[in-house]
């Protein structure tokens, strides 16, 4: 079976991370129709934005995509569930930052496909002209503009999310993966029928830099902790959760 090119966009360059705009929308969210809540955002601007013009551009660019419409529908009612039990900002962050990648194909093939082959080279300084190098190899046509406002963009939004850190230079680290929002992912992608040792290999977890025998430790430590039960044996690996639905399981890891 054929496996679809990415589609890559440059709406990134509208918002990169926007922690703080996306954590405040997921809390006003509702299970109203999407343009009501559009027109409820627009209307209030409780972003405090200038004007309504970028106001709609932080829904229909950056949020919605993410976290209304996103490969994973309606990643908000997660999240949320996050916020109202209290989940902290370590926790959240990287939740926040794979649902981000997930929708991002730009972001996520940039982190994969150069950023951690680079940091495997030793290589830690990253710059726009590292982004503009690799998305040329990509055949965009896009302008100088577009390319520079975009490649700004990812590494100012992987800065946020803590694979980048530094202001003006900016360098290659791990980002912090702590076990609730390790064990909140891997719920997630059981959900999407990935299973087994598919799950220890999955490429998602190279957005954290993590290599299988790091998951396979993240998954131990997780079940010592009764997050979820893990068992291997040999090529066979099984793995069970104490809830049946994302909400539910959410509510789990923050309560432990």
């Amino acid at each position: 079976m054929s496996v679809s090119p990415p589609v890559y966009t440059s709406r990134i360059q509208k918002g990169g991370a926007l922690i703080p705009e996306m954590r405040q929308l997921v809390r006003l969210w509702t299970n109203a129709s999407t343009d009501e809540n559009r027109t409820a955002v627009i209307r209030a601007n409780p972003l405090g934005k200038s004007t309504r013009s970028r106001v709609v551009d932080v829904l229909n660019r950056i949020f919605i995509p993410r976290f209304v419409r996103g490969p994973i529908p309606c990643a908000w009612k997660l999240l949320r569930v996050l916020e109202e039990a209290g989940a902290s900002p370590a926790i959240l962050r990287p939740i926040y930052y794979w649902f981000t990648a997930r929708s991002e194909p730009l972001l996520s093939d940039f982190v994969t496909e150069f950023l951690v082959p680079r940091r495997a080279a030793g290589l830690r300084a990253v710059g726009v002209p590292e982004f503009i190098a690799w998305q040329t190899t990509k055949n965009l046509n896009w302008s100088e503009n577009v390319a520079v406002k975009s490649g700004r963009a990812i590494l100012a939004a992987l800065r946020d999310f803590g694979v980048l850190d530094g202001k003006a230079k900016k360098t290659l680290v791990r980002p912090p993966l702590p076990l609730g929002a390790f064990s909140i992912i891997a719920f997630c992608l059981s959900r999407l029928d990935v299973a087994g040792r598919d799950m220890l290999e999955h490429p998602d977890w190279t957005l954290f830099m993590l290599t299988p025998s790091d998951v396979e430790r993240l998954f131990l430590e997780a079940h010592q902790h009764r997050l979820l039960a893990y068992h291997a044996a040999g090529t066979l690996v099984n793995l069970d959760f104490p809830s049946g639905s994302v909400e539910e399981y959410a509510r789990v890891v923050v309560a432990t």
